[in-house]
């Protein structure tokens, strides 16, 4: 797809924390950074910051006009693991509550840019990647990009795959670190959708939705290139043996396959340490 053909992006310049959004290389400090949500980070009850995104159908996101609807927004990549083990998940819910909620991907930074799909340069390329992020997960509903700095991202502090109920004012009723909570979200979208309103206002989920997401770290790897895995073993080792013991599990469902390697791996080390004590 060439520029031209291309919607023009929000206004404005890029902000001055810009600088380093777009990493080439993943590091233990994007891991670190990923699995806390700062205090000031907006959260239920906050309004949602201004946007303006165009989507892949041709329409706008625009926090200004929300629609009668309230509104999961979601973040993702091609190359997150999370947003793999998310996609059947919103894929579900956007079945069960596709008529009563608006539903919107927000194309991200890549989260594990690799030496054959790696971090978009520029726009035309970020709409690329988001064109394949519909595509390789079969989602009929929309999907957004954020600007090539990830201005949206960026205010709502950039995780790879947080998730956002909005009502239709703009208002932030529910949050959660990672998209493929899947019990977490659909009990947000129906105490929103049936009144007054989630019953919990966040999801604590981590362990869990990790856990679910380990498994789909090879398939990551043999799409995004196998630089990827050499910078998992450099940021996050323990994740990198997790994910090399999922291989084994191939007959599991892909959810399954982190829990497995983590078994299999606690139950090794108590073996050897029974040994050696």
């Amino acid at each position: 797809m060439t520029t031209r053909h291309l919607p023009a992006t929000p206004a404005g310049a890029a902000e001055p924390d810009a600088s380093g959004y777009r990493f080439d290389r993943f590091r233990t400090a994007l891991l670190v950074d990923d699995l806390t949500f700062g205090r000031r980070a907006p959260g239920p009850g906050d309004p949602v910051p201004a946007f303006d995104l165009p989507t892949l159908d041709g329409g706008r996101f625009r926090s200004a006009d929300l629609g009668a609807l309230p509104v999961l927004l979601v973040f993702g990549s091609r190359t997150c693991p999370v947003t793999e083990s998310a996609g059947p998940v919103l894929r579900r819910l956007s079945a069960e509550f596709g008529t009563r909620v608006r539903f919107v991907l927000v194309n991200t930074r890549e989260a594990h840019p690799g030496d054959r799909f790696g971090q978009p340069g520029t726009f035309a390329e970020k709409w690329s990647h988001a064109v394949e992020l519909r595509r390789h997960h079969g989602l009929t509903f929309e999907v957004a990009v954020d600007d090539i700095d990830g201005r949206l991202h960026r205010a709502l502090t950039p995780k790879p795959n947080s998730a956002y109920l909005l009502d239709p004012a703009g208002i932030i009723r529910y949050r959660a670190h990672w998209a493929n909570d899947e019990r977490g979200l659909r009990a947000a979208l129906a105490g929103q959708v049936a009144g007054p309103g989630p019953a919990r206002r966040r999801s604590r989920a981590m362990v869990g939705p990790l856990m679910r997401a380990v498994g789909h770290l090879p398939a990551v790897v043999r799409f995004a290139g196998p630089r990827v895995e050499r910078d998992v073993w450099r940021a996050a080792p323990p994740l990198a043996v997790l994910g090399r013991l999922s291989r084994l599990f191939g007959w599991l469902p892909t959810d399954w396959r982190g829990v497995a390697a983590a078994v299999t791996l606690a139950g090794v080390t108590a073996a050897v340490v029974g040994l050696l004590s």
